[in-house]
């Protein structure tokens, strides 16, 4: 079990009353990005949206080490304790769902549920881990030299999001302008040290999460899909939603849907015993 001692403030968008939630943002985005999920939660939760390092206002200044996949993780949990909590649910997309992810491996204690969406636990394949540190690696260097608004089109053209447009004409305008106001330098870093080439592989670790866990995929993200499908399996209390016609961002392509899965799944778990959930992974198709 890790310390808890916070090396550099995580700026945090702190709001609602009642059992608390941490709200991971994706890479990128910031705390503010989970505005419409904090939302849905609001009246039965305080929600705690941090901007991960190197994105918005949490800036590491170039310190390398200060973008560190454990390193993050540490800080987390030390900023969970600076407000007072012990435990959170915690709630995370993509980037933010491999450090929830990492903080139950990390910080059991802190952890009271997860909710993952678009998540994995790492790349267990060495080959497979060099080729994304080199691919992400070229990608920062693209980042530093071209600039914030070039790295922001090439990042959304990707077919990681290409449903995004499918679902609402203006949410790829939306979205580009809310990455727009991040600085290129500590997004490159950010990549560097948290991206899922630098993340240590979970897998082995995954039997010792004893919070329920609720994995979330748009079922056009089947890459994804197939993701939440092996974390199912080897997370010993995990139950599986797949939200229709969303992609990787379901939370943005179909808020109203995963809201839904996500504020039933808080309820099951602040009204029951620990005890009562299943310890083999279900499956349920929304």
């Amino acid at each position: 079990m890790a310390a808890l001692s916070a090396t550099f403030p995580l700026a945090c968008e702190r709001t609602g009353e009642g059992t608390p939630v941490v709200l991971l943002h994706g890479f990128t985005g910031r705390g503010r990005s989970m505005a419409d999920v904090a939302a849905a939660l609001a009246g039965r939760h305080e929600t705690l949206a941090p901007d991960l390092p190197g994105h918005g206002a949490s800036l590491r200044g170039g310190d390398a080490a200060a973008y560190q996949f454990d390193r993050c993780v540490d800080d987390l949990a030390a900023m969970l304790a600076h407000t007072g909590h012990a435990r959170a649910h915690w709630l995370g997309y993509s980037m933010g769902a491999r450090l929830a992810l990492g903080c139950a491996v990390r910080h059991p204690q802190c952890v009271r549920s997860l909710v993952l969406l678009g998540a994995r636990a790492g790349i267990a394949d060495p080959g497979e881990r060099a080729a994304r540190r080199d691919a992400d690696e070229r990608l920062a260097v693209r980042l530093e030299a071209n600039g914030i608004e070039a790295f922001v089109d090439e990042w959304l053209a990707q077919p990681l999001f290409r449903t995004l447009v499918q679902q609402d004409a203006s949410a790829p305008a939306r979205e580009r302008a809310a990455r727009l106001d991040n600085d290129p330098h500590e997004l490159a870093a950010a990549l560097r040290g948290l991206g899922p080439a630098a993340q240590p592989p979970l897998h082995a670790l995954l039997a010792n999460v004893a919070a329920p866990v609720l994995l979330v995929a748009g079922a056009l993200d089947e890459r994804f899909v197939a993701h939440a499908h092996d974390l199912a399996r080897r997370l010993p209390r995990a139950e599986l939603r797949v939200i229709p016609d969303a992609g990787h961002a379901a939370h943005v392509e179909q808020p109203a849907a995963f809201a839904a899965v996500v504020r039933d799944f808080l309820r099951r778990v602040d009204a029951a015993a620990p005890a009562s959930f299943a310890t083999q992974a279900q499956e349920t198709r929304s």
